[in-house]
């Protein structure tokens, strides 16, 4: 398979590029870095990036950004970094990548535990995880020419502890390795509409 690897230069993305990559070709793509670059939150990028990448199986996205504060110090403005990136960003991937995808094709995105176990100053990321997944559960219904939508929600990394232990006390990190099987499990199975969770 030709698959579209959004955000492979992060801790999930370089988990999921070791696993796939070792059966498909993978097409490493950032916003910084990566064999092609794309920014999610302009949808002019999103389509000069299909353009240079044609046709494809899979496109899977490891990307997407939200901000972390208290409730009582956000603001309109920092709740819509995660609506216009890490939402909308990949909501775009597929509304757009719809049209390059081949038959069959599977989009894959990322959400998070957060959707369903808050954690303090998670209320964006909480809220942008939970929309990402009932999109998922509904697009999939409409979907034409046999193409499917999943999403991957996992919960904290092992590999991301370092960053993250004080927001995630009390919470069992995964390994990247395991995280990357949902993915794999996404790309190379049947399945659409699903939310497969890493706990």
């Amino acid at each position: 398979m030709k698959i579209l690897l959004i955000g492979a230069s992060g801790t999930i993305g370089q988990a999921i590029d070791r696993e796939l990559s070792q059966r498909h070709q993978v097409v490493r793509i950032g916003r910084n870095s990566g064999e092609l670059r794309v920014d999610i939150r302009d949808t002019d990028s999103i389509r000069a990036l299909f353009e240079q990448t044609g046709g494809f199986d899979a496109l899977v996205s490891a990307a997407g950004a939200v901000h972390f504060g208290a409730l009582e110090e956000m603001s309109a403005a920092q709740y819509a970094i995660g609506l216009e990136d890490k939402l909308m960003g990949q909501v775009n991937l597929l509304l757009i990548g719809r049209d390059y995808a081949n038959d069959g094709a599977s989009f894959t995105l990322t959400s998070g535990i957060l959707s369903e176990d808050p954690i303090r100053y998670g209320s964006s990321a909480s809220m942008v995880n939970g929309a990402l997944d009932s999109f998922v559960r509904s697009a999939a219904i409409e979907l034409p020419r046999g193409l499917r939508v999943n999403a991957v929600s996992p919960t904290v990394l092992v590999e991301s502890m370092d960053n993250f232990a004080p927001y995630f006390r009390g919470f069992k990190p995964v390994p990247g390795a395991e995280v990357a099987l949902a993915y794999a499990k996404s790309v190379e199975g049947a399945q659409t509409g699903q939310v497969y969770r890493v706990l």
